[in-house]
């Protein structure tokens, strides 16, 4: 790997130029525990805008944000069977705590619904104490035993954990959707990254679940990434920990919940579906800074007033709220500081020079195209926001084309094999609805079904292992 500079090319080893990428732009480092990741300013810097805007959304509609604690009691774990299994296998346990063996092992948070379902059995007595809706922005532990990537798989990551219980099971049906909408919209509107929604089968839905959700998007490698998802708990975890009410029936009845979340994986997904071969393509909506101005002096020419133009375009565009870098350093070259803010991805480029100062205008260069616009000086931040929607719009664009292009439907199995070997992407494919044939297609191609959208589409077949009559038309894809 070179010091400078992205030196594999996207198309050519994709893994590689995602690792490469991570770290040139200085979004992650290697942790000193392996598996484990630092996650850098710029990426913080994203996540803090997704909090923003998920905030801002939960905020509306009466949801709170809490913490519980990160150690869970294994008696909580155990209290839900197939919850249990689901997680035993990436559990991290803590059996000591100074030089003092512990009487009962302590999980590190996997997921915190038994911990906070403990809590929901104290809180709720009343039809009158419900909704109860909260949310949590928390570090999850899963000791990953798999390879790890940066964002996409580590041992130690963040997300956010949405909880709510409700007196029915239609407002608990009417929250996994509400969810569902919310990170849609974060996912196409903010991170320009096309998703396909809907169910997981019933052997890839979440541990202890009625049903799961999910949004899930397509990597340029022909890899499915899920993006979030959001899970019906039913009255499944209700009965296990005792969380009843008394209704205005004045009988007792279990609650209705649910759960949702999205994690640090959508930075990873954001590298991979924009970046190219100079590096990272920052959504404008996230983007730790929408402006860098570089000022392009020549001996003779003025600089003083080079450098006075471009202080007073600075701050006018932080007056209209951009963030924006002026880049005057004296130790760089303007060639090499356009190589590093491309290598960042900031949306937008401003360069002035002498002609520049003379013409009374800037030239404008969008990150996404390389397009090169001179820009009047009156026309600045007009111009400056036109081009940060029209640079969503268009990296939206690409992304929906790469959806399209990575999605195939086929007639039978040998063909299904062909496409997972050679394209890859979305497998559109008939299935009769059972685990066994679901689990052959898994054992034989490693793809799994990713969703089965909740627009039923009629198979076009038999299902493409049995033959018998299909159920459904699944959507399948390995995935990361």
């Amino acid at each position: 790997m070179s010091d400078t500079g992205v030196s594999v090319k996207k198309n050519e080893d994709f893994s590689e130029w995602y690792v490469e990428v991570v770290l040139k732009a200085e979004l992650a480092d290697y942790a000193p525990v392996k598996g484990c990741m630092i996650i850098r300013p710029d990426a913080y810097a994203v996540w803090e805008r997704i909090q923003d805007i998920l905030n801002e959304k939960i905020h509306r509609t009466g949801h709170r944000n809490v913490y519980f604690p990160m150690f869970i009691p294994e008696a909580f774990l155990k209290k839900e069977a197939e919850h249990f299994e689901g997680f035993t296998p990436e559990v991290a346990w803590i059996t000591q705590g100074g030089d003092t063996p512990l009487e009962e092992k302590l999980a590190v948070r996997p997921t915190s619904e038994t911990i906070m379902y403990d809590a929901f059995s104290k809180w709720v007595r009343s039809w009158r104490d419900l909704p109860i809706k909260i949310n949590q922005w928390c570090n999850i532990v899963r000791w990953e035993t798999k390879a790890t990537k940066l964002f996409l798989r580590t041992r130690e990551f963040l997300w956010q954990e949405g909880h709510t219980a409700h007196l029915t099971a239609e407002e608990a049906e009417a929250e996994v959707m509400y969810a569902l909408g919310e990170y849609r919209d974060i996912m196409e509107n903010y991170l320009a990254i096309p998703v396909l929604v809907g169910v997981k089968s019933e052997s890839e839905k979440f541990a202890g679940a009625l049903y799961t959700t999910a949004l899930e998007a397509i990597m340029p490698d022909g890899k499915a990434l899920q993006m979030g998802t959001s899970h019906n708990l039913g009255q499944h975890f209700a009965k296990v920990f005792d969380i009843k009410f008394i209704g205005e029936d004045k009988a007792e009845h279990y609650v209705w919940q649910t759960s949702w979340g999205i994690t640090t994986r959508l930075i990873g997904a954001m590298v991979m579906v924009h970046g190219d071969d100079k590096g990272l393509v920052m959504p404008p909506k996230v983007a730790p800074v929408h402006v860098v101005i570089i000022p392009i002096p020549f001996k003779g020419a003025e600089p003083e007033a080079i450098a006075a133009k471009a202080k007073e375009i600075a701050d006018n565009l932080k007056a209209k709220g951009y963030s924006v870098v002026l880049d005057d350093r004296q130790e760089y070259t303007p060639g090499w500081k356009f190589n590093q803010w491309e290598l960042k991805g900031v949306p937008i480029r401003i360069e002035i020079g002498p002609r520049d100062l003379k013409q009374g205008q800037v030239v404008m260069v969008r990150r996404d195209t390389g397009q090169k616009t001179p820009v009047k000086d009156a026309e600045i931040a007009a111009s400056v926001d036109a081009l940060l929607h029209e640079i969503h719009n268009n990296m939206f664009a690409k992304a929906k084309a790469l959806l399209q292009d990575k999605t195939s439907v086929v007639q039978s199995y040998e063909e299904f094999k062909q496409v997972v070997e050679e394209k890859g992407g979305f497998i559109k494919a008939a299935w009769c609805g059972k685990p066994s044939c679901e689990a052959k297609i898994k054992e034989e191609t490693g793809a799994t079904i990713r969703i089965i959208p909740f627009q039923k589409e009629e198979p076009t077949s038999g299902c493409i292992i049995c033959g018998q009559k299909a159920k459904d038309t699944a959507y399948f894809a390995r995935s990361y």
